[in-house]
C-alpha cells in the first residue's frame, strides 16, 4: 500500500469515502498506518488503528463507526471474533482482513472477508457498498 492518491489506483477510479467513519483494528503498525493514509486520502474519517479489542472498544465508545476494518488475529494472539459479533449486533458493517485463508465466521457476520496481503483496490472495492448505503440514508 504505497500509493497516496486514490485516482492513481488501477481499477478504482476516483473513490469517494467522504462522510464514512471507519474503525481500523490492525496490530501491524505499518499496515495500519498505510490503510489509514489510503482511507483518509479517499475522504474517510478513520478512527485507529487499534491493536487490541480493548483499544478498539474504547474508540467505538468515543466515535461510533459506520464500518469496521478488522484483522482477526490481533496483538498477543488475541482473536477478534467476539468484537466482530458485537459490531454486527449493533448494525455496524464489518470487513474482515486476515492472513488466514479460512476465517470461521457465521454467514452474514462480515460484509467482506479479505485475505492478506490486501491490495488497495480490493480494500476500496470492499468499502464501495458501504459508501452507497451511507448516501442512501
Amino acid at each position: 500500500m504505497a500509493s497516496s492518491n486514490a485516482d492513481d489506483l488501477p481499477g478504482t477510479g476516483a473513490v469517494d469515502l467522504n462522510g464514512l467513519r471507519i474503525l481500523l483494528v490492525e496490530d501491524s503498525w505499518h499496515l495500519g498506518m498505510a490503510m489509514q493514509r489510503l482511507l483518509r486520502v479517499c475522504g474517510a474519517d478513520v478512527v485507529g488503528p487499534a491493536a487490541t479489542t480493548a483499544d478498539a472498544e474504547r474508540l467505538i465508545s468515543e466515535h461510533a463507526p459506520d464500518v469496521a476494518l478488522i484483522d482477526v488475529n490481533l496483538r498477543g494472539g488475541e482473536l477478534a471474533y467476539g468484537m466482530i459479533d458485537r459490531l454486527h449486533d449493533r448494525g455496524i458493517r464489518v470487513v474482515v482482513i486476515s492472513g488466514y485463508a479460512d476465517v470461521p465466521l457465521a454467514q452474514g457476520k462480515a460484509a467482506a472477508i479479505l485475505q492478506k496481503p490486501v491490495s488497495e483496490a480490493q480494500l476500496l472495492a470492499s468499502l464501495r457498498p458501504m459508501t452507497a448505503d451511507k448516501v442512501a440514508r
